[in-house]
């Protein structure tokens, strides 16, 4: 695990930026889905359903990569590299709530559905680089 720069932890954790995450699907071709995430003890945690493309493309030792760039200055960005550390249903409600309060403003996920299975993946960063 590597420490991120502390000019660009406001990025992961006071400013309300996406992250595209780049994930590698089973041919080796790279996919990228902007997602909403935390930064949470040194690891960036995501929140998807079962059966969507990047749940399909990520599991426990699943390399991907995520680009962060500053809602207030497009020439501002960290990329962060890393693998996937953990995967949980456990808590995965409460956790989509909490970003939608982060993203949205709302106390709970508007987009709930009962037939969704949500996960949470934790990333544990390996390499970041900045700019900006």
């Amino acid at each position: 695990m590597i420490d991120i720069p502390a000019g660009f932890l406001d990025l992961l954790t006071v400013k309300t930026a996406f992250a595209s995450i780049a994930t590698l699907q089973p041919d080796g071709s790279p996919q990228v889905t902007p997602v909403w995430f935390d930064y949470t003890n040194g690891k960036v945690r995501v929140n998807t359903a079962k059966g969507r493309v990047k749940a399909r493309n990520m599991s426990v030792g699943s390399k991907v990569a995520l680009s962060i760039m500053d809602p207030d200055n497009a020439y501002r960005y960290i990329q962060i590299r890393g693998t996937v550390t953990n995967e949980t249903t456990e808590g995965a409600i409460a956790h989509i709530d909490s970003l939608a309060k982060k993203y949205m403003g709302k106390d709970v996920y508007p987009f709930h559905n009962a037939k969704d299975v949500r996960v949470i993946y934790e990333i544990t960063p390996s390499a970041a680089q900045t700019m900006g």
